[in-house]
């Protein structure tokens, strides 16, 4: 019977992750229950059990006194004769271990050390499933979809289920039925909950820290330390701007986030439903940060105001939408990942500002400088004028073509005429 319970020990502590003390705690609380419910609810009952071969006791501690007669209560007191049968050494107000017989438990006593028993292994299961998942708190998880509760899902992790909410789930991917029955899906833990019926795991698809954990799973120069995610901005389902920077001069940060031919970050890309990812450098100048913020939009200058945590920035006249982005896009997502409000204005729209001075946007290592984008239009409107002159050069010679051969035809013609 030892080895039998010592075994189902074993099994438990393996497949519901509980340690064998707790277990040997809970028999030993149940036995105390069982006995204070066959003999009487005294203080003075202890049990012992053996934990390397599973052998357990029974007793209650008593009083020794000097005759049967002086016995007021049988389950504290003990008289001397009684006392000596158990220990020849025993005298008047000893402590005595009275051995009680676990056999004589009735049905209600074991039932009730059974109950104790089953009551003890749910708490440890449900405390060693809340430490799992709270050590897994701002992380991320993989899950497979169980079934809609009204709007939330929910979604089962192995040994506990989780709730994504309805305002935790990507519009996008809640409208294209994206959340299927056994689908796997990998999502954030917000926040990991003790409750009576077992942890509360509340997870989500829209946190900007998804993107982060996953970057850091599937790039090692994140992982080692070589590159860091120094701020991320997302807008769930559509775009998210990332911004990394490298601690080793030899190591690209981008270059090593994006991966061979984009490998890298199309994983995440994929993971995230097609959500475009944009990863930029970051840079302790908050005018070049902003520059790359913007991308892929060109900067001709950018005015940072540290202490007022706001930045002007002037575009070409034709970069002015893709800098802005569909919707605001674009310039509200720099804005959430540099900290600064970010005010766009075309040349022409700066131009026209009361009191604007070009030199007071203009950064000494700003590497884009007016005249360069001015040069570079002039080099497009002349490539442009190029090809028409071209193409109108060609319809010239078309008609003159056309015409000579009109008037060979009319030539000959006439030569036929007079003959």
């Amino acid at each position: 019977m030892s080895k039998e319970l010592m075994d189902a020990l074993d099994l438990l502590e393996k497949e519901k992750n509980i340690s064998k003390d707790s277990l040997f705690d809970a028999i030993e609380n149940s036995l105390v229950t069982a006995c204070k419910n066959n003999f009487g609810k005294a203080e003075n009952i202890r049990v012992e059990v053996d934990r390397e071969n599973c052998d357990f006791k029974c007793y209650a501690e008593k009083t020794v006194v000097e005759t049967a007669d002086d016995v007021m209560d049988p389950m504290l007191e003990i008289s001397l004769d009684d006392a000596k049968k158990i220990s020849k050494k025993s005298k008047v107000d000893d402590i005595v271990n009275v051995p009680l017989n676990s056999k004589e438990f009735g049905r209600i006593a074991t039932q009730n050390a059974k109950n104790v028993i089953l009551q003890k292994i749910r708490e440890e299961e449900r405390g060693a499933i809340y430490n799992e998942y709270y050590k897994k708190e701002h992380d991320i998880v993989t899950g497979v979809i169980q079934r809609y509760v009204g709007k939330n899902i929910s979604i089962n992790l192995g040994r506990a289920d989780a709730i994504l909410n309805e305002n935790e789930q990507v519009e996008s991917e809640a409208k294209s039925g994206f959340y299927k029955p056994t689908s796997r899906i990998r999502l954030y833990v917000l926040e990991v909950k003790n409750g009576s019926k077992g942890p509360r795991i509340l997870v989500s698809r829209t946190h900007p820290d998804l993107v982060k954990r996953l970057f850091e799973q599937e790039v090692a120069e994140i992982q080692d330390g070589t590159v860091e995610i120094k701020s991320i901005a997302r807008e769930a389902g559509s775009r998210t701007k990332i911004a990394v920077f490298s601690n080793n001069p030899n190591v690209d940060a981008v270059g090593a986030c994006v991966g061979v031919n984009g490998a890298r970050v199309n994983l995440i890309v994929d993971e995230l439903n097609g959500e475009k990812i944009d990863v930029i450098n970051w840079d302790e100048n908050p005018g070049n940060l902003i520059q790359n913020a913007l991308s892929p939009a060109k900067i001709v200058a950018v005015f940072a105001d540290p202490d007022e945590k706001s930045a002007k920035v002037v575009v070409p006249d034709y970069q002015l939408s893709l800098a802005i982005g569909k919707e605001g896009q674009n310039a509200r997502l720099a804005a959430r990942l540099t900290g600064y409000k970010i005010d766009i204005k075309s040349e022409t729209q700066a131009k026209d500002a009361p009191g604007f001075r070009m030199e007071d946007y203009l950064d000494d290592e700003d590497d884009y400088e007016e005249d360069e984008f001015e040069e570079a239009a002039i080099e497009e409107v002349d490539e442009v004028e190029a090809e028409d002159a071209d193409a109108e050069t060609e319809f010239e010679e078309a008609e003159e073509l056309e015409e000579a051969e009109d008037a060979e035809i009319e030539v000959e013609e006439d030569t036929d005429a007079e003959e």
